[in-house]
């Protein structure tokens, strides 16, 4: 048993916040129907190169779409939109990001599909929310990055994104966990809800302490690049043949460090005993930091800081992260069956001890579950099948 075994979910999602929603909710075992226009693929298929094993499909797409079932459907005709309609009534999760309005038009937005089934959960995820003067735009990651404030506190010399779509990302983390608590609500009251979420608010709520900071001293935060505004030491270094990141919290862990890089006397220096003075005298005390670090390896500062309880660690790049060992044991990396061969992907992130998560299904070709879906699941014929099919409705 997985821990959303029986929910099915209509997938009417595309591009990367929707789908990694679904991917997620399929991940721990949700039956994910995933919907795309028979002549209009969702967009990630074609985002590369590279494409996985020379076929149609990008890494991109396959790194969003596990665990999902692929049907073609156009419901903008009135055939495709009673079929689209089947399916609602058995399912129990819905998740759309078109732009705001364009599923009202359609007669499938939440007020009307609640008539076809209550016990529905009917997560809308859009870019900036229903309401407001930016409801009728269109989302996009990088677009909120700078909207939203990030890419002003991100980056050193000029405002900098994030190198992965980070609002598409945890905007559907926040998708995930809102649709989970509404499945809760309805085990207790047997009524669905709509659910809400947008890529702005997402992002202006994860602004966090340089949030917090700016709110209640009204100071505008600096670019600091890969410095921390609130502690010193925290941050990169140069050793001898690379890179690494080390963090000092509080007076216990300065106390260490001090005798780490064998400088006892800096625990009670005036510049320096406390985070405060740290921050004050911040480049005095890197510059001397950075002429000591770039004596020794990678590697012996770890063994010296790791001994000491520092918390340390390497700058990896993409290689050394999938064969470092503790990946490795936590199964983070797995090689699958796919109708094109073996593909690699990232593991699962959760780990249950009885209702264990799982990757059950590849990501799916094109329209590969579609008969399926018809005439299993909906019980169509053969004849209508391929009546269907001719008129390009699937």
């Amino acid at each position: 048993m997985v821990p959303l075994e029986g929910i099915r979910v209509i997938d009417l999602s595309r591009v990367v916040s929707g789908p990694y929603c679904t991917m997620m909710l399929g991940d721990l075992g949700a039956e994910i129907i995933k919907i795309e226009h028979p002549e209009l693929k969702d967009e990630t298929r074609s985002w590369g190169p590279p494409f996985v094993n020379d076929g149609e499909d990008s890494a991109y797409y396959f790194s969003m779409n596990r665990n999902k079932k692929s049907m073609t459907l156009d419901f903008k005709t009135q055939e495709g939109k009673n079929i689209l309609i089947q399916l609602i009534e058995q399912a129990d999760i819905l998740v759309e990001n078109f732009r705001v309005g364009t599923l009202k038009k359609l007669g499938l937005h939440y007020e009307e599909v609640k008539k076809i089934n209550p016990q529905l959960i009917y997560c809308s995820i859009s870019g900036y929310g229903s309401t407001g003067p930016y409801a009728d735009r269109g989302g996009y990651d990088v677009i909120i990055q700078g909207l939203g404030g990030l890419m002003s506190i991100n980056g050193k010399d000029e405002p900098m994104k994030v190198g992965v779509p980070i609002v598409d990302i945890t905007t559907a983390m926040m998708a995930t966990q809102s649709i989970l608590a509404a499945l809760f609500v309805r085990a207790r009251t047997g009524k669905g809800q709509l659910v809400e979420t947008s890529l702005l608010e997402t992002q202006v709520s994860w602004l966090a302490n340089v949030g917090s900071n700016y709110l209640n001293s009204g100071n505008l935060p600096t670019k600091m690049g890969n410095s921390h505004p609130n502690i010193v030491p925290y941050q990169p270094y140069n050793a001898k043949d690379g890179q690494f990141i080390i963090t000092v919290t509080n007076d216990k862990l300065w106390k260490n460090f001090c005798h780490g890089i064998n400088k006892d006397d800096f625990f009670d220096d005036p510049k320096y005993k406390t985070n405060a003075l740290r921050l004050k005298n911040r480049d005095e005390l890197n510059r001397y930091l950075e002429d000591l670090f770039i004596t020794k390896t990678v590697d012996e500062w770890i063994n010296i800081f790791q001994i000491l309880e520092i918390p340390i660690g390497p700058i990896n790049n993409l290689e050394q992260v999938f064969n470092d060992p503790q990946v490795l044991d936590r199964e983070m990396l797995v090689e699958i069956e796919h109708p094109t061969g073996k593909i690699k992907m990232t593991g699962l992130p959760v780990k249950f001890s009885d209702t264990k998560a799982s990757i059950r299904l590849a990501p799916p070709l094109f329209s590969q579950h579609t008969k399926d879906i018809i005439c299993q699941l909906l019980k169509y014929s053969e004849s209508e099948y391929q009546s269907l099919k001719s008129k390009k409705i699937i």
